[in-house]
C-alpha cells in the first residue's frame, strides 16, 4: 500500500536526476505490490488483518532501527524522535494503521488490480476537497479529472462485476483514507524530514497493533512459510516507502505523479502469477480511465505549476 508523498521544493531537478527519481518512485511502487500481494495471501489464509498489520509494522520498526536510522541520525546529527509536530505524526500514525487494515480487508475480498484501482481515486478525492482542507485554489480543469476518474470507478465497481457490494463499501472507504492519508503526509512532510515521518507511522502502527493483537491471533501456528511472508511484509514496506520518499529529493511531484499509477501493472502483474486473477474488459477500461484522468490532471498541474507569474491570475483550465 502505497501514499503519496508532497515535497515543498519547486526546483527543477536536473535530468539525470528526474530519470533517477522515477525509477526510484516506479521500483517502490512496485515493492509495496509485493506488501499488498503478502497481505492478501495472509488474509485469504485465514490470518487477521490486524495480526498481518502488527507484523508488517513491527518488522518495519525493527528493520528501519538497524538500517536507515543510523544512517539518518549521521546525516543530520538529529534524534529519530525529534519531531516539530509530534501530535500531527501520533495521529498520522494512527490513520495510517487504519488505512492498513482497511485495505487489506479489502484485499481480503477484492481482486488485487481492482483493489489498487480503487485506491487511485485517493488523489482525485485529495483534488475534490483541498480547496477546503488545504485553502487551495479550485479549478475546472480538477473537478473534470474527478469526475472522469469517479466514471472509471463506476465502471470497476459496476453490478455484475468482480467486486461484491461489501468490497465496494470497504474499498470506497479505503480510497478515501488514502486521501486523507495524503493530505496529513504533506502537512508531516513540511514539518519533519520523511524519515522521522516514515518511522513515526511504523512506531505508532506497531505500538497501537500490538495492544489488539492478542485478540486476534491466528488459531494456528504460522509454519516456516507462512512466517517469511509475514516477516516479508515489515521489509517490503520500509523498502518501498523509502524508495518512494528518495524519488521526491531527485524529481517534482508534477513529474513524478503520473508514474503511480504505473503500480496498476505490478499489480495486476502480481494478481494474475500469486491468485490467478486479471480483470476482464470492461474493469481494464475503467482502470485505463482512472488513470488517464490522473495522468492528465498531473500534466495540467505540473504546466500550472511552472507558468510564469505574468499568467492571467483569474484564467482556470
Amino acid at each position: 500500500m502505497s501514499t503519496t508523498v508532497l515535497p515543498t521544493s519547486r526546483t527543477i531537478a536536473p535530468t539525470p536526476k528526474l530519470w533517477l527519481g522515477i525509477i526510484f518512485l516506479v521500483t517502490g511502487l512496485w515493492t509495496l505490490s509485493l506488501l499488498d500481494s503478502a497481505g492478501k495471501l495472509l488474509a485469504i489464509s485465514g490470518y487477521h488483518v490486524v495480526m498481518i498489520a502488527w507484523m508488517r509494522y513491527t518488522i518495519n520498526v525493527l528493520f528501519m532501527a538497524a538500517t536507515l536510522v543510523p544512517l539518518y541520525q549521521r546525516r543530520t546529527g538529529r534524534s529519530i524522535f525529534r519531531s516539530n509536530r509530534l501530535k500531527l505524526q501520533l495521529g498520522r500514525g494512527a490513520l495510517l494503521l487504519g488505512s492498513t487494515l482497511i485495505f487489506f480487508s479489502v484485499l481480503r475480498i477484492v481482486p488485487l488490480a481492482e483493489g489498487t484501482a480503487m485506491n487511485f481515486c485517493a488523489p482525485l478525492i485529495v483534488l475534490a476537497v483541498s480547496p477546503w482542507l488545504l485553502g487551495e485554489r479550485s479549478y475546472i480543469s480538477r473537478w473534470i479529472a474527478v469526475l472522469v476518474g469517479f466514471s472509471g470507478m463506476l465502471i470497476v465497481i459496476r453490478p455484475g462485476g468482480d467486486i461484491p457490494p461489501h468490497g465496494v463499501a470497504l474499498g470506497l472507504l479505503s480510497a478515501f483514507t488514502m486521501a486523507m492519508m495524503s493530505i496529513l503526509n504533506r502537512k508531516a512532510n513540511q514539518a519533519d524530514d520523511p524519515m522521522v515521518t516514515l518511522f513515526y507511522g511504523a512506531l505508532v502502527g506497531s505500538a497501537l497493533s500490538t495492544l489488539a493483537v492478542p485478540f486476534f491471533w491466528s488459531v494456528h501456528s504460522p509454519d516456516v512459510v507462512e512466517w517469511a511472508i509475514l516477516i516479508s511484509t515489515g521489509i517490503t514496506g520500509t523498502i518501498g516507502h523509502f524508495l518512494q520518499n528518495s524519488a521526491y529529493r531527485h524529481a517534482e511531484a508534477s513529474v513524478l505523479t503520473p508514474f503511480f499509477y504505473a503500480q496498476i501493472i505490478s499489480a495486476s502483474g502480481m494478481g494474475w502469477l500469486v491468485f490467478g486473477q486479471f480483470p476482464d474488459g470492461l474493469t481494464v477500461l475503467g482502470i485505463a480511465i482512472i488513470c488517464a484522468s490522473g495522468v492528465g490532471i498531473a500534466l495540467i498541474e505540473r504546466r500550472r505549476h511552472h507558468r510564469l507569474p505574468a499568467a492571467d491570475p483569474m484564467e482556470s483550465v
